[in-house]
């Protein structure tokens, strides 16, 4: 019988408000980084591409050394709670500092600037973010309280987004870059800081002695589970890398529409998956999270195959709320996945280590960016794309492949890998029933311990 946190409703809701908090400081910088500094303050396009590089080495590395470093925590106020205490304010201030370079700063001391404020806000986005992501699985040890707090934070994150892409527009020319930068680094903190009223650590389920940096990460990577699933999510998520950044060619190319009414494509997609989470949230406790995420699989590949043939809005919308049906489970069940694998290592390892799983999680995925850029550029040279021109049959078919073929071959790959995840039937109830008496010794000895 699987244990349940015990957790009101409206505490699970505040704890999710963290999505919220990461998906705004996340996509605004995502979305809004290259035009603010290339465009708008005449940062070379050189000197930019050198300092993503740069922050892109670090962004990769920090994930697993915050999450070993988080792994190791001792405090009286615990291993995760402190990070996201302490490092909110920071975060929210540093994502303002973004948008806030001196004035009269240009060339290579902006190139300076532009880098030491993005390792600033990355350093403090991952130890916050992840520091908080890791709670999910201690807090919440049942399915049905897995599946329903990821459809809430999904639905938060969602939020997050539009949040994220649309508000800038307005807040920067009505008040300024700086006001703009300051208004979400204040939605960011708050978001953050009431995601901590609904946190709480479970010290009595901790076991064992944390692991040195070299055993925790050959412990992590000769895990069959967690290989499994991070190139399951590895490979899901690459195919809704790829469709955000297809989809503005396709509706100017292809469809031939405004970019105004590309908006409309966005939400349709992910106002379906909003409305959607919450019948995934019960699919996923009746069938299982493995079960659960093939279905979404397919059911997105499906959902992509109107856009070899598609040439109007219309028919694109309706095409779009199906998209947003097989989407929503490969956006809510990975971290349901995760923590099934971080509490199978508890089992074997003696030892609980969310941080360093959330960590190298984070680190593999972050290959999608470079996989992305190598695909979109190869696809488009070989159908001769020209930037803001009329496009030949052959360029306008690279694209259609962009939105079909490149993340039909992701998917097929994720199904293969899901298809290999070993946590399913009886060997996950079995681990579960070996987790609750692994937990209970535990417990036993910390109580034995204090008296």
């Amino acid at each position: 019988m699987e244990q349940s946190s015990g957790t009101s409703y409206g505490r699970k809701v505040l704890y999710s408000m963290g999505s919220l908090s990461a998906a705004v400081a996340g996509q605004v910088v995502a979305t809004w980084l290259l035009y603010f500094y290339v465009d708008y303050i005449k940062l070379p396009v050189a000197l930019y591409s050198l300092g993503m590089i740069i922050y892109s080495v670090w962004n990769a590395v920090n994930d697993p050394l915050a999450g070993y470093v988080s792994d190791r925590t001792r405090s009286r106020w615990g291993r995760r709670v402190p990070y996201i205490a302490f490092l909110s304010l920071p975060l929210a201030v540093s994502l303002t500092l973004v948008w806030t370079p001196p004035a009269g700063v240009s060339g290579w001391g902006l190139f300076g600037y532009f880098v030491a404020i993005l390792f600033v806000f990355d350093t403090l986005f991952t130890f916050v973010i992840l520091n908080w992501t890791a709670l999910f699985p201690e807090m919440y040890p049942s399915l049905r309280e897995r599946s329903q707090v990821s459809a809430l934070r999904q639905f938060l994150a969602i939020l997050g987004m539009v949040l994220a892409m649309a508000l800038p527009p307005v807040l920067y020319t009505a008040l300024g870059w700086p006001v703009m930068g300051a208004i979400l680094g204040a939605v960011t903190g708050i978001g953050l800081y009431l995601s901590l009223l609904g946190s709480r650590e479970r010290p009595e389920v901790h076991t064992g002695e944390p692991l040195n940096l070299l055993p925790a990460l050959k412990a992590t990577f000769v895990n069959r589970s967690f290989v499994t699933m991070v190139l399951t999510s590895l490979f899901a998520q690459f195919a809704f890398v790829v469709l955000p950044a297809a989809i503005p060619l396709y509706a100017k190319y292809v469809l031939g529409i405004a970019d105004q009414q590309m908006t409309l494509i966005f939400l349709a997609v992910f106002g379906s998956a909003i409305v959607m989470f919450f019948v995934w949230q019960r699919v996923t406790t009746a069938i299982g999270p493995r079960q659960a995420f093939r279905y979404g699989l397919v059911l997105f590949a499906a959902g992509l195959i109107p856009f070899l043939f598609l040439k109007d809005l219309t028919m694109t919308l309706v095409t779009a709320v199906f998209l947003g049906v097989g989407l929503a489970p490969l956006m809510m069940i990975i971290d349901i996945l995760i923590s099934d694998v971080i509490d199978e290592d508890q089992v074997r390892t003696g030892t609980r280590r969310e941080g360093m799983y959330f960590g190298v999680h984070g680190f593999v995925i972050r290959f999608n960016i470079a996989l992305q850029g190598l695909i979109f550029g190869a696809l488009l040279t070989w159908g001769g794309y020209v930037a803001d021109a009329a496009q030949t049959e052959k360029a306008v078919l690279a694209i259609r492949m962009l939105m079909t073929v490149v993340p039909w071959a992701a998917l097929a790959l994720s199904f293969v890998t899901v298809t290999l995840y070993p946590l399913h039937g009886r060997r996950l109830e079995e681990m579960k029933e070996a987790l609750v008496k692994v937990q209970a010794q535990a417990k036993t000895k910390s109580e034995a311990a204090a008296d």
